[in-house]
């Protein structure tokens, strides 16, 4: 609402106002209060609600109809131009790999979107045999991290692969080796893996852990009315997906995960590629679990080391800064659409992931020899 000057008295720029108002000009300032209160909640709920539609851009659909294939024609141009701000890894590959020489590669990778497509049921987000025989060589040769918003056990679950480090919850779950140098006081503790391994259990959020379990069940209660809805608990965050929820029930979603998390301050929500997650308020995320594993497998402040981390959601964004600003290494983000990032390289799908490592395979062996 605009408030316009006219010196003896302000003027409602907003009709809309005038019939609000009281009789008597002293209780002005507290309609003014309430209307100005309302506003800033439209804004809030539409804020959100385009946040929920721009991180959720609809699938394109392939049909007949002229104007369509005008469309694409148009999408396929503005597609290469971003390339040109983030040229393709496997284009760019032999730049990577000179850079590469007489360095250490370590290699984080997101799941759902980079080792296996995006799918309409979150529960069958496989990944194909080929992928895990892709990751499970490029692990060979290479460190290789999983560093995903699944809980750790689903994200195991998934991949299937022993060999390779795990971080589940966006990193607030960490698995790794053990080393007299990391310490975190509660936080950091001794373990032992499935197959008995000694490993380090890293968990900055497990304070929250009822509280996660409270908003789960209640986001279960309040969301089971809404078609096509569906919460996830990945232990130390929350994912509220609405993939399959019709466009003109997102409000109803996003409204239904403010009402709970309203009740706790610690908590917050953010937006993914179709989901809403709920997160501890802790100076924790994807990045400094890829600084926390680097130092875990003694590769942190080492100048021949290159970190290699691939990623196509925007929680991935904080590893891509962390490799950025310190020039340490290369970003990848993985999409098939324009859109700004940190990365440094790109990649157009799962596909074109599995073709990088398996290049990365093929360039390691043939360097060997």
């Amino acid at each position: 609402m605009d408030l316009k000057s006219n010196h003896s008295a302000p003027v409602l720029a907003d009709p809309g106002l005038s019939n609000l108002l009281p009789c008597s000009p002293d209780l002005l300032p507290t309609v003014l209060r309430r209307k100005n209160l309302l506003l800033d909640d439209i804004r809030a709920r539409r804020s959100w609600l385009d946040a929920m539609k721009c991180s959720s851009p609809p699938p394109y659909k392939k049909t007949k109809d002229i104007s369509n294939e005008l469309a694409s024609d148009d999408k396929d141009a503005a597609y290469r131009k971003w390339m040109l701000k983030y040229p393709s890894a496997l284009l760019s590959f032999e730049q990577i790999t000179n850079y590469a020489k007489g360095k250490r590669i370590a290699l984080f990778l997101d799941y759902d979107g980079t080792l296996s497509p995006i799918v309409e049921n979150p529960d069958c987000a496989f990944m194909s045999n080929e992928m895990r025989a892709a990751v499970q060589k490029v692990a060979m040769y290479f460190p290789t991290a999983i560093v995903s918003g699944r809980s750790r056990d689903k994200v195991c679950e998934f991949v299937g692969l022993t060999e390779l480090y795990y971080a589940g919850s966006h990193g607030m779950d960490i698995v790794g080796p053990v080393r007299q140098s990391i310490s975190d006081g509660p936080n950091c503790v001794k373990s032992t893996d499935k197959q008995g391994k000694d490993v380090n259990l890293f968990q900055p959020a497990s304070e929250f852990l009822p509280m996660i379990e409270e908003v789960f069940n209640s986001l279960v209660e309040c969301t089971k009315e809404i078609k096509g809805a569906k919460v996830e608990n990945n232990k130390f965050c929350v994912s509220v997906h609405f993939r399959n929820v019709d466009v003109e029930s997102w409000e109803t979603v996003g409204q239904c995960v403010l009402d709970v998390i309203k009740n706790y301050p610690r908590l917050r929500m953010t937006h993914g590629r179709k989901v809403l997650e709920i997160r501890p308020i802790i100076n924790w995320d994807k990045g400094k679990a890829l600084t926390f594993l680097l130092e875990s497998i003694g590769l942190s402040d080492c100048d021949d080391v290159l970190p290699i981390y691939v990623g196509d959601d925007q929680t991935d964004e904080d590893a891509f800064k962390v490799l950025q600003e310190g020039n340490r290494g290369y970003g990848i983000l993985v999409s098939s659409l324009p859109k700004e990032s940190k990365a440094f390289f790109s990649l157009k799908d799962p596909q074109e992931v599995m073709e990088f490592l398996k290049s990365l395979v093929t360039w390691k062996t043939s360097s060997a020899l």
